[in-house]
């Protein structure tokens, strides 16, 4: 028999916020028993589980999320995250289109299009 992947596990201070962020990002819902408070929170159909850690992030992120739009185009999608409060960490587009923005979430993990 072999393993599966069940969550990809984040470590972070506030789990049902961060969740929250990511379920907006994705168009995904939390999963229905989560509530602010909670040690973990899940979103469902993709997999990621954030928990609470009493420590702060201190060093580089190994994981990152690659995300690509799927109903618009990258630079509207980056602004629409922007919005959501994801900030600009480093921006690698292209006029010709290729490229890509690395965008940091709330808790400070970056993602990239």
């Amino acid at each position: 028999m072999t393993s599966a992947i069940r969550h990809v596990t984040i470590d972070c201070r506030d789990p049902y916020t961060l969740a929250g962020f990511w379920s907006q990002v994705l168009d995904l819902p939390l999963h229905e028993d989560d509530k602010p408070g909670d040690e973990s929170a899940l979103i469902e159909g993709a997999g990621l589980l954030f928990v609470a850690v009493p420590e702060a992030k201190t060093v580089k992120n190994r994981v990152h999320l690659d995300i690509q739009p799927q109903d618009r185009t990258r630079d509207e999608e980056v602004d629409r995250i922007l919005a959501l409060g994801a900030t600009l960490f480093d921006d690698r587009r292209n006029p010709d289109g290729t490229g890509w923005a690395v965008l940091a979430d709330p808790n400070t993990h970056n993602y990239r299009f």
